[in-house]
């Protein structure tokens, strides 16, 4: 059983930065796509990243792309979600979801398993 544990969500002010933490345990994920999700209130879950297995390749939203950086450490089995330049509509809460298939990385239902997710406020 894969468990995912997502930290690093906060209250920052517009323009500021964030970077969030997916560690996973119970297994090693360095062969599986990972990405980043989110979901705000009374919406469904939206993607926001998505990274291969070996790092090589990301995809982003059209919303955060040039402000937020997915990346990976497969030696501690975390991936991480740099946010910059945060405005109050990046508002939301940030799950982590993996493995997944790179094929299908905006997809939700192509990723297995997910954290309990890490709120993230941006106030104006």
């Amino acid at each position: 059983q894969v468990q995912l544990v997502e930290s690093g969500g906060g209250l920052v002010q517009a323009g500021a930065s964030l970077r969030l933490s997916c560690a996973a345990s119970g297994s090693s994920l360095s062969s599986y796509a990972m990405g980043w999700f989110r979901q705000a209130p009374g919406n469904g879950r939206e993607f926001v990243a998505a990274i291969s297995a070996s790092g090589a390749n990301t995809r982003y939203s059209d919303s955060v792309k040039g402000r937020f950086t997915i990346s990976r450490d497969n030696a501690k089995n975390t991936v991480y979600l740099q946010m910059n330049s945060l405005k109050p509509e990046d508002t939301a809460v940030y799950y982590c979801g993996g493995p997944g298939n790179f094929f299908f990385y905006s997809d939700p239902r192509k990723y297995r398993y997910w954290g309990q997710g890490t709120q993230v406020t941006v106030s104006s």
